[in-house]
């Protein structure tokens, strides 16, 4: 086995046709697609009893460990159009201490800012862009709250893509410089994501560049849903009993509900469902409360405000795929405020050495409140997602001192 087999082998590929997500109308594969004609999201769909013939988990096994040992489930057909900057396993650890001191059950964060540009974005942008790669397009354009435009920049770059980007004026500026430095062009907007993505949309035909925003092609999704592919197999082919995933636009939720049902229909794993809890912060929450409310579809969040800026997404086009997920799960949608993620983030790193991001301290907080109103059981093994890696994000400053000049007091060590 080389570490690159799977950038390099060709495997069969199963892709038969895109289906839109609200009418189950088909689309050709291998074409240029946004949205449906409905205006929903597209969903990939493949020959699974032809997976199931090609591959097994004892072949799966023997590959290396990056996200496109799943190349029978994935969209791109050919190698020379696979864009890779080395998307690894990302690890599953455990919180031992923190369990006990819930009296909770087992709780396990897997943690994507492993990923290439430090977050868990990579897994969509990098399916997004090979395919875009494949199909010949020239120029893609993207609304951020920082960590996808990243994403994005890094791999089109590195393919010969030209990039046009669009953040709120209030993005961390680290991603703003990140993106920039990658290859992209990026403007700050004095507005939110969903504001920048209307310049994306409006900017389709007049300048032609493709509209990568969320849910808006079909890639991302099977870039995203290798997180529960890799999750399954990393437990043993078996699934935990709630997932907590920090939900802005929702992919890699979306993503993750639709690896499990591929996994059961290729022979890999059982029935059983982890419960899916999307985790949303208080001061931008339409899922929560479209939740609560009973309908399919959240309206906009006016006013959205969270230092958790990677789920400040005040509307989501793939709202109805979140609430049926979630709905379809038992599971359920919460809202933190953002002292309680500040918390979270501070307990987390403090107790058991993890850096968690802002959106993945978020599911911390979310857990602990969770397992408090019975909402979670004490016996539940549950899986946190950190997206991306919290040294991107504005750290508590350190001010102590000493003067190597003077008598030091050793006592106050």
């Amino acid at each position: 086995m080389h570490d690159n087999d799977n950038l390099t082998i060709e495997r069969p590929t199963f892709v038969t046709h895109l289906e839109c997500a609200m009418e189950g109308d088909h689309y050709a594969a291998d074409q240029v697609h946004n949205l449906s004609k409905a205006g929903k999201p597209l969903l990939v769909r493949y020959d699974l009893a032809g997976v199931k013939k090609a591959l097994t988990k004892d072949a799966l096994a023997q590959r290396p460990g990056d996200m496109w040992r799943y190349r029978e489930l994935l969209p791109v057909r050919k190698c020379k159009d696979i864009v890779s900057l080395g998307e690894v396993t990302t690890p599953l650890i455990r919180l031992p201490k923190l369990g006990a001191k819930l009296g909770g059950g087992e709780i396990i964060v897997k943690d994507e800012g492993r990923l290439p540009t430090g977050s868990f974005k990579a897994r969509g942008l990098v399916m997004a862009v090979s395919m875009g790669k494949a199909l010949g397009i020239k120029h893609m354009a993207m609304p951020t709250n920082g960590n996808a435009g990243a994403a994005l920049a890094a791999y089109a770059t590195s393919c010969g893509i030209k990039t046009t980007i669009f953040c709120p004026a209030d993005t961390p500026e680290v991603n703003v410089s990140e993106i920039e430095l990658q290859g992209a062009t990026v403007y700050r907007v004095n507005g939110y994501i969903d504001d920048c993505g209307k310049i994306v949309g409006e900017g389709k035909a007049k300048v032609g560049w493709f509209d990568t925003s969320t849910l808006k092609e079909p890639y991302r999704i099977e870039g995203k849903k290798t997180m529960g592919l890799e999750l399954a197999e990393q437990l043993g082919w078996d699934v935990p009993d709630v997932i907590f995933y920090p939900t802005g636009g929702g992919t890699g939720l979306i993503g993750m509900w639709k690896a499990f049902d591929e996994l059961e229909k290729i022979g890999f794993i059982g029935s059983k469902r982890p419960r899916m809890v999307a985790v949303q912060a208080s001061g931008c929450a339409p899922m929560v409360r479209a939740f609560e409310a009973g309908t399919e579809h959240a309206t906009r969040w006016e006013d959205a405000h969270t230092i958790a800026s990677g789920i400040r997404v005040p509307q989501a086009i793939g709202d109805f795929l979140i609430l049926r997920a979630v709905r379809e799960s038992k599971g359920f949608a919460i809202a933190v405020d953002d002292d309680k993620i500040s918390s979270a983030l501070s307990e987390v790193a403090r107790e058991e050495g993890l850096l968690l991001c802002p959106e993945g301290a978020a599911t911390y907080a979310a857990y602990k409140e969770s397992l408090a109103d019975g909402r979670v059981s004490k016996t539940d093994r549950v899986m946190l997602f950190n997206c991306a890696t919290g040294l991107k994000y504005p750290l508590p400053p350190v001010t102590r001192t000493l003067d190597r000049h003077k008598p030091i007091d050793y006592s106050q060590f």
